[in-house]
């Protein structure tokens, strides 16, 4: 199926990487394919020190041009030290999400 918004996961990748500095990236298109609801897990050192509203506020002003043309967008955003916590944690729950 075509994007209609000219704008895809990959595309919202590349850029995140680039203007974010990210480490880690996931990128999600949950609209069937037509390019209008992502979502994304956003690993960057450029979040130290900063607010989760500060963190997104950054994504979002990145990404201005990206995210008007699209109908949804969410994303959490972690620091390189917090994504290792949530990794830690998922791995110490296991693979159906108990200890």
């Amino acid at each position: 199926m075509a994007d209609s918004s000219g704008v895809t996961a990959e595309s919202l990748e590349q850029t995140i990487r680039e203007k974010l500095g990210a480490t880690y990236v996931q990128v999600v298109d949950n609209s069937g394919g037509c390019g209008q609801i992502f979502e994304a897990v956003i690993v960057s050192p450029q979040f130290e020190g900063k607010t989760s509203l500060a963190k997104s506020r950054l994504v979002n002003t990145t990404l201005k041009e990206e995210i008007a043309k699209i109908h949804a967008w969410s994303n959490k955003t972690y620091t390189p030290a917090q994504w290792e916590k949530v990794q830690q944690s998922q791995s110490e729950a296991g693979p159906a999400g108990v200890a």
